[in-house]
C-alpha cells in the first residue's frame, strides 16, 4: 500500500498516516504486518484496491476484480467498491463479463463486441431493453431467459401449444411492476394464463423483470390480450403461436 507513496518521495509520517487510513478503508488494519502469501484471495485484493487509492486518484480502473473470488467474497468486494464511489466521489470503471457485477454497482453500461462500444445506456434501461444480441445474451446469463429459448428449440413439452395458446413473454419497467396484469387478463377477457417462467428483481431500487406465460383463449381475446398488456406499458413478445384460425 505504501509503494506508490514511497515512489512519490512522500514523507515517512505522512506516508504511515495514509497507510493507516486506507487500511482501516479495507478493513485489513490487523493484517498490516502480514505478507502476501498469509492473505486470502479477498484480502488480496483490498490490498490491491487500497494500493491503487494511494495517491488519490480521480478514476479508479478495476478490470476483472472479482473473477477468481468465491460468491461471498465478490459481494464484500463490490460493496466495497461501491463505498469508494460514493463516500470518496471516485469514479469507478469496471471491466466485467458479469453483468451480476454489473447489477450490483454500476450506473452507466456500456457494451463492447470486437473492440468497439456497440451499446450504451443507464443500467435500468439497458436491463429493461437491450437493442444489441450481445446486450441480449449478457443479460440472459443472469436469469434463465436463455433457458426457455432452449425448450423451444428442442420441442420441450411445456412450450408445446394447442390450437387456442400462444407463448408470451412479457417485460415489466418500474412502472408497472406491481401490475396484476394476470389476474386482469382472466377478469376482463377470460384469457387464461399458465406462467412456465418469471423474474422478477429489485436493480438500485427499481423492479424489472419477465414473465413467460402461456395464454390461452380465442383469436380475438389473445389479441386483446396483448392489447391490454401494452396499454398497460408492458412489453409483449409472442415467441410461439398454435395454431389459431
Amino acid at each position: 500500500v505504501a509503494l506508490p507513496l514511497r515512489m512519490e518521495k512522500r514523507p515517512k509520517e505522512e506516508i504511515d498516516k495514509k497507510v493507516m487510513e486506507l487500511l482501516d478503508l479495507i478493513d485489513l488494519v490487523e493484517r498490516r504486518d502480514s505478507y502476501p502469501s498469509q492473505l486470502s484471495g479477498g484480502q488480496k485484493q483490498r490490498v490491491a484496491i487500497a494500493r491503487a487509492l494511494a495517491t488519490d486518484p480521480k478514476v479508479l480502473l478495476c478490470d476483472e476484480a472479482t473473477s477468481a473470488l468465491d460468491p461471498q467474497t465478490t459481494q464484500s468486494i463490490l460493496h466495497l467498491i461501491r463505498r469508494i464511489n460514493r463516500e470518496r466521489n471516485i469514479t469507478v470503471v469496471v471491466i466485467t463479463h458479469e453483468m451480476l457485477v454489473v447489477k450490483e454497482i454500476c450506473d452507466r453500461v456500456a457494451v463492447m463486441e470486437a473492440g468497439r462500444v456497440v451499446e450504451t445506456n443507464d443500467l435500468v434501461p439497458i436491463f429493461i431493453n437491450p437493442i444489441e444480441e450481445i446486450t441480449r445474451n449478457f443479460i440472459n446469463t443472469t436469469n434463465e431467459s436463455a433457458k426457455i429459448q432452449e425448450l423451444l428449440d428442442t420441442g420441450h413439452p411445456l412450450t408445446q401449444l394447442a390450437e387456442n395458446q400462444q407463448l408470451v413473454r412479457l417485460t415489466y419497467t418500474p412502472e408497472n411492476a406491481a401490475e396484476p396484469i394476470i389476474s386482469r387478463l382472466a377478469e376482463k377477457l377470460g384469457v387464461e394464463s399458465s406462467i412456465i417462467f418469471g423474474n422478477i428483481e429489485v436493480i438500485r431500487d427499481e423492479h424489472i423483470g419477465t414473465i413467460v406465460t402461456k395464454m390461452t383463449g380465442s383469436d380475438q381475446q389473445l389479441k386483446d390480450a396483448l392489447a391490454l398488456c401494452r396499454e398497460a406499458g408492458i412489453r409483449t413478445e409472442v415467441m410461439k403461436r398454435g395454431n389459431i384460425d
